[in-house]
């Protein structure tokens, strides 16, 4: 009878050469045995238990740490953080020449054209009689004659009326000839003409327009006209006030040197000369 052969094999090796069921599942969906522990890693590595922290204690946040925009507890303390701020954008141009012509607003037509001829005849016309009385050119009297004509004419101050006369004149047409301060020398010139008018005016009774009288005030009154035209409406852009507010939209100032203007002339007249030169017209008699 032989003996059986003793089992010599260690029982914990008998154990480890059992398949365990992962690879026994690996076996049969595989064919072949597992090789790596990545090939079933669910078995290998443990299971994510621990939920997702939400919380600053969970994230280990310093609770102490102001929020942005804070400037602390006490009122002399600063901000933890320096921001920088970003200035506003400035206000477009509204309304200015340059920006008008740039979007094809510039329809003003024959308009500068025409109130540049209108400075012209009318300054012209001013420089014409100023240096009559100035130099005594085209046939005028000159500054001592002009002195001797206002002393005769009833001007009580006669040196010095002729003074203003021959400045307002000559300063007054020249500027508006080259449009330069153009509210001021329009005032000049028509506060003189207003003068002249009420000079002519009050030599006899009644109303004194006809210009073939030696007293009518036609061309006085067209003088004043158009002077207080310019004032009102502005040189235009053919100035040398083209960038100035009253050589194109004049307003309420130009309104107040037309009002000047007339004061003057009514003052110097009262101081100069006196008398009232509408005698014998309507309700003034």
């Amino acid at each position: 009878m032989t003996e059986k052969p003793k089992d010599t094999s260690d029982p914990s090796a008998a154990q480890s050469s059992v398949p365990s069921t992962a690879e026994q599942s690996a076996v049969s969906s595989t064919g072949r045995g597992v090789t790596s522990p990545y090939d079933s890693p669910t078995e290998q590595f443990p299971k994510l238990t621990k939920d997702v922290p939400r919380t600053d204690d969970e994230l280990g946040l310093d609770p102490d740490v102001p929020p942005v925009g804070a400037s602390g507890t006490s009122p002399d303390a600063t901000p933890a953080y320096a921001y920088a701020s970003i200035p506003p954008a400035a206000n477009a141009p509204t309304d200015t020449g340059r920006l008008r012509r740039r979007n094809g607003d510039d329809r003003r037509g024959t308009l500068d054209f025409g109130l540049f001829l209108l400075r012209l005849i009318v300054g012209g016309t001013f420089i014409y009689h100023g240096l009559q009385k100035l130099t005594g050119w085209f046939h005028g009297p000159g500054l001592d004659g002009t002195r001797d004509f206002m002393e005769k004419g009833g001007w009580d101050h006669p040196t010095l009326s002729a003074i203003l006369v021959t400045v307002g004149e000559v300063g007054g047409g020249a500027l508006l000839v080259l449009g330069l301060a153009t509210p001021l020398a329009a005032g000049a010139v028509l506060a003189v003409i207003l003068d002249a008018w009420a000079w002519k005016q009050g030599m006899n009774p009644g109303f004194q327009y006809k210009a073939s009288v030696p007293s009518g005030v036609e061309l006085e009154s067209i003088l004043a006209g158009t002077a207080a035209v310019i004032i009102l409406t502005g040189p235009g852009r053919w100035a040398l006030d083209r960038n100035r507010g009253w050589a194109t939209r004049p307003f309420a100032g130009s309104f107040a040197v037309l009002l000047l203007a007339i004061a003057a002339a009514v003052l110097a007249y009262w101081y100069l000369h006196g008398g009232n030169p509408l005698t014998g017209i309507g309700p003034f008699n």
